[in-house]
């Protein structure tokens, strides 16, 4: 059994290709970093665990395993007995976390999950908490949220690094394995005779994700494009890089077009298109604390030039966008003039 393989080789290249040695925090995965691998004993995870402890000598990280328990499945005990012991026998320290409660759906899932994962990782003083997302994962992301309409940002998918949420900044969560498909982590297991525990769940075409993985994708390889998940993981990569760069300029626009939970209108009509909507959607979410729809900003655009005193039809909630020269402005029913008699 070989000891290196190209996914060895290929990681470890894009972990230099990553590495800023003169600002840390920019590395996906820094030199003597103090990593939280998340594992569910499927192949990903357990690929990615195989690849960072063979690849420890040279980064000389500080590896700790952590596995989530949500209580969903008759043998989740025994799968995270089988993680358990899987990193006793790597060396490794493991965290098991189990539910209290089975969370109620996926999202909740997810929010639970990642709760652990900022616990366990400020507990242990953990720096980075490593995800097995592969990318066949990116390439789902991208397709479910296209077909949910989702604009840019949610077209860009799974990042490489992001903070792990707003309430610990200084906690990166890192998914290095974005190059790499679900097709090679199932082969790097074979090869390296890597025990994987087989999630029933991920045959259940109840979960539209699942439909997505058994159904669409492989009929979109068959009559369309063989590298398919490849390109949409590619087509990701490119579309984080030019949302990164319509943040940066929006928000500079967004500086200079509200004041005083205002938004100046004629500064906005100097912007293109894909700015002023950027711009809007932001003060939307600002004013209304909502999640802005499509429709929610084009109701907003049309008043940039609309003739003063125009306004929009309600918003959730019951607000109203009104143009009050030279701005816009928000109103809430509370707000809203008195009807005549």
């Amino acid at each position: 059994m070989a000891s290196w393989s190209v996914l060895h080789a290929q990681l470890h290249q894009t972990l230099k290709a990553h590495d800023s040695g003169i600002a840390p925090s920019q590395s996906l995965l820094p030199f003597q970093a103090s990593l939280l691998v998340a594992v569910s004993g499927g192949q990903d995870s357990q690929c990615l665990l195989r690849l960072l402890v063979d690849l420890q000598r040279q980064w000389q990280w500080q590896i700790r395993v952590v596995h989530c328990n949500h209580q969903w499945r008759v043998d989740a005990a025994a799968n995270a007995d089988f993680v358990s012991d899987w990193a006793a026998q790597l060396g490794l320290p493991c965290t098991v976390e189990t539910a209290v409660q089975p969370p109620s759906s996926e999202a909740a899932a997810r929010q639970w999950r990642y709760q652990v994962f900022a616990r366990v990782a400020q507990a242990a003083g953990c720096t980075h908490v490593v995800t097995g997302h592969t990318a066949s994962d990116r390439a789902e992301t991208l397709l479910f949220n296209l077909l949910r309409g989702s604009g840019l940002d949610g077209l860009q998918a799974l990042t490489w690094q992001r903070s792990l949420s707003p309430e610990t900044p200084q906690i990166s969560l890192v998914r290095p394995l974005l190059e790499i498909t679900r097709a090679q982590t199932g082969a790097f297991c074979q090869e390296f005779q890597l025990p994987v525990w087989e999630d029933v769940t991920n045959q259940d075409r109840t979960y539209r994700r699942n439909r997505l993985r058994l159904d669409i994708l492989p009929l979109l390889r068959e009559h369309f494009n063989p590298q398919v998940e490849a390109t949409l993981a590619q087509t990701a990569e490119i579309l984080t890089a030019e949302v990164a760069f319509l943040s940066t300029a929006a928000a500079q626009i967004y500086s200079d077009c509200v004041a005083m939970a205002k938004l100046q209108r004629h500064s906005l009509q100097a912007a293109p298109l894909a700015l002023q909507r950027r711009v809007i959607r932001q003060w939307l979410m600002e004013q209304l604390a909502i999640r802005p729809h499509f429709d929610h900003v084009e109701k907003v655009r049309t008043l940039v030039t609309a003739p003063n005193r125009s306004q929009t039809d309600p918003f959730p909630g019951g607000a109203i966008a009104v143009v009050e020269e030279p701005w816009i402005c928000i109103r809430h029913s509370s707000q809203a003039p008195a009807p005549t008699r």
